[in-house]
């Protein structure tokens, strides 16, 4: 069996093409195994998994924990706002306590960029980054990308579009990271307020035209904008934003073509995507909840192998 290049899911940039190529794979079994009668597949039953989410999370979360009682692990759910760091008590030492209960893996949530990168350092444990501020997250950037190779083959020159809070965003930069990996083109447009300082150095060209923007691409992920993160405002108002960069079905008549619409959600209907679009059948967001399982999945189950631990 073919084995990742690397110990924990940190972030895209440590990953090798290869490694991304066997987490499709990989997936792409798992996919076929979760649409049958039976779903799960007891591979990892004697491995215990904490799901620790310092940040609100809905579908990340139950991605993340469907993927695992798939795979038959054990689960434990932890809870920022009734732990002991509602006490003063520090990341490691929560963390040293939940480890001192055994458990083989760790999938992190958490505002600090580098968090993810921190734990790996201070624990045995394998680590998966399921968001750390603005700085990344891995499994959707591969879900995504996942989500258009099955929609548009190889990515090796076709044209995605990422639109929307760029600056705030670590879907985008994951999604720049893979993008980059299989050879796609990446455009991105926003307000130039949210878009990140020396972005270009990615490999990204920048059009804000979303017109123009739409008319060049194969795809559109839509992202939504994080005022969560937003300490000052980067643009008037939601109305002005939405008739400026935000997808309806005016701007999709004007380019003429049909083209993949993504969204990693939570969407904000009518502020940058409305629903006619949301449920159009150019949209593939539906898809892209399904095949993060899969992904999930694969990630899990691969990083498992890489560390010996029991797999049946």
């Amino acid at each position: 069996m073919n084995k990742l290049t690397f110990n924990h899911l940190l972030g895209i940039k440590s990953l090798k093409i290869s490694d991304i190529k066997l987490i499709f794979e990989t997936a792409t079994h798992f996919k076929e195994i979760i649409n049958r009668p039976i779903k799960k597949v007891p591979s990892l039953r004697d491995i215990t998994i904490a799901n620790l989410f310092f940040e609100n999370s809905t579908r990340t979360k139950i991605s993340f924990e469907l993927a695992q009682k798939r795979l038959g692990s054990d689960i434990i759910n932890f809870s920022s706002s009734s732990s002991s760091l509602k006490k003063g008590e520090s990341l490691i030492d929560t963390v040293n306590n939940i480890l001192a209960m055994k458990v083989d893996m760790i999938v992190l949530r958490h505002p600090s960029p580098g968090s993810s990168l921190l734990l790996s350092e201070y624990t045995n444990s394998c680590i998966i980054n399921a968001g750390d501020g603005a700085n990344e997250h891995p499994t959707q950037g591969l879900l995504d990308s996942f989500s258009l190779n099955e929609k548009l083959g190889d990515l090796k020159n076709k044209n995605i579009l990422i639109v929307g809070d760029i600056l705030h965003s670590r879907v985008a930069l994951s999604n720049i990271y893979t993008l980059n990996m299989l050879g796609a083109n990446v455009k991105l447009s926003c307000p130039l307020s949210l878009i990140p300082k020396d972005i270009e150095n990615l490999n990204v060209s920048i059009e804000t035209d979303i017109v123009k923007a739409l008319q060049w691409c194969d795809a559109a992920n839509v992202l939504r904008v994080q005022k969560e993160r937003m300490s000052k405002s980067y643009f008037p108002n939601d109305r002005e934003y939405s008739m400026l960069f935000g997808l309806n079905i005016d701007k999709i008549n004007k380019i003429k073509k049909d083209i993949i619409i993504l969204h990693p959600g939570p969407i904000n209907r009518g502020v940058e995507i409305t629903s006619d679009i949301v449920e159009s059948n150019n949209s593939i967001i539906l898809d892209q909840v399904e095949n993060g399982v899969a992904i999930r999945m694969a990630v899990i189950y691969l990083l498992a192998s890489k560390m010996n631990f029991s797999i049946n």
